[in-house]
């Protein structure tokens, strides 16, 4: 009898090594803890097995997670022979996909939609930066596949993902409900009901949920930094910066071995915070940055990382460093690293310089193309929060002020009230 994953497609492995492979894929469709260490189980039962080296390279590539991703990359590619058809061509889209070219993932759940690993790698969410840089492509993608998984609880979560970008928050709402009914502990759906919160303001009903669920059927999952990323969103956005600090010191500290959630994570809250009118003594991102490491602030795997690096270097007063990512990405063979990270280093780089009118412009010309750096749009948000301040210290309040009232017209936030209200001062002292 042949090996099958949860969705009943063939493994070519040993019954044992299918165990760990299940078992490690239904731990990561569930952002719970245990992916890693259950698929590099796989293939230690099972040198030959392809699609478990595939599965660690495309975690090491998107995640960081521990994994020597170029002799997976490897193993993968020379065991791929003796596997399925489906198999072969899964691996091709992964290694194909690391190389910078993702077109082989999209044909390959065009034919097998219930590829589940596949299928979350497409899709910018919690655990992937997606395969498409447009945003309506990676939505056609996960609709495709809906007649393939029926009420199956994960996809539903997925799907209120896309929901929640689309802007059809009660649809999100609902499957994302749905979903967690089924699946108390289910990642994608706690996630994509945590993106509906906070989109439509509401922020005291998702932060109370949101601890809820953490500290409760959420407890075992991986990425719960990022869960307490969402709760800090909540908290910054109605101004309660004593409750940002408490989270930050209990749950976001780099120093907890959070790999690139620092960056992601705890990086992002701190340049969000520091924003913030009338915040004071917000932490340094020293930390973040020797957490990180050098590879990873210039030279950035995946454009969503290399968006982080950008702001992060820019908040650290690295003028150094964001040069040699400028460089970095100005030659790199992938064409949003060239045509976006690029651009927009160069950007942050004139803020740097303290020519704030020249940053806001450029800002403002490259914004249409900041979905293709993937995750999520609160997550990009922080470029439209840097362009903000840009524009402030240039003294161009009436622009500052136009992009304040298209947020608050999106959803409430005290915060953004407050910077609203700053932008209605004199502009004495700021030049561009």
């Amino acid at each position: 009898m042949h090996c099958r994953d949860r969705y009943g497609l063939r493994l070519t492995t040993s019954d044992v090594a299918a165990d760990s492979y299940n078992r490690g894929v239904g731990d990561l469709l569930r952002l719970r803890a245990g992916a890693v260490a259950a698929i590099a189980s796989s293939v230690v039962h099972d040198p030959t097995f392809a699609l478990g080296h595939a599965a660690l390279a495309l975690l090491g590539h998107d995640l960081c997670a521990p994994v020597d991703v170029q002799g997976r990359m490897r193993d993968a590619e020379r065991h791929a022979a003796r596997a399925t058809e489906r198999e072969r061509s899964h691996v091709h889209a992964i290694l194909s996909h690391l190389r910078g070219d993702s077109t082989p993932v999209v044909r390959h759940l065009a034919t097998y939609p219930v590829d589940a690993l596949l299928l979350s790698a497409a899709v910018p969410t919690i655990a992937f930066a997606g395969v498409t840089e447009v945003p309506q492509q990676a939505w056609n993608i996960v609709e495709r596949a809906a007649p393939a998984y029926g009420d199956d609880w994960w996809y539903a979560g997925l799907l209120a993902f896309v929901r929640q970008e689309q802007g059809r928050f009660d649809e999100a709402m609902e499957l994302s409900c749905r979903s967690l009914e089924v699946e108390p502990g289910a990642g994608h759906s706690a996630h994509a009901r945590a993106h509906a919160h906070y989109e439509t303001g509401d922020h005291l009903a998702g932060l109370t949920w949101m601890d809820a669920w953490v500290t409760g059927d959420g407890a075992s999952i991986d990425s719960l930094s990022h869960f307490s990323w969402h709760a800090a969103l909540h908290e910054l956005s109605l101004g309660n910066l004593d409750a940002v600090r408490a989270r930050y010191d209990a749950q976001l500290r780099p120093e907890h071995g959070l790999g690139c959630r620092a960056l992601v994570d705890s990086g992002s809250l701190l340049i969000r915070w520091a924003m913030t009118p009338d915040a004071e003594d917000v932490p340094d991102l020293d930390r973040v940055a020797q957490v990180v490491g050098r590879d990873v602030l210039e030279r950035p795997s995946t454009p969503f990382l290399a968006m982080h690096s950008a702001v992060t270097l820019l908040a650290l007063g690295d003028g150094a460093g964001l040069e040699r990512l400028a460089r970095f990405a100005a030659r790199h063979p992938h064409a949003t690293q060239r045509e976006v990270v690029a651009p927009l280093t160069d950007a942050l780089r004139a803020m740097h310089a303290g020519r704030h009118a020249r940053a806001a412009a450029a800002l403002g010309t490259l914004s249409p193309a900041i979905a293709r750096l993937g995750g999520s749009d609160a997550q990009r948000e922080i470029v439209e929060e840097v362009r903000i301040a840009a524009l402030i210290r240039a003294g161009r309040l009436d622009e500052a002020r136009e992009l304040l009232d298209r947020r608050l017209d999106r959803r409430t936030s005290p915060r953004d009230e407050r910077w609203r209200e700053d932008c209605l001062q004199p502009a004495a002292g700021r030049s561009g």
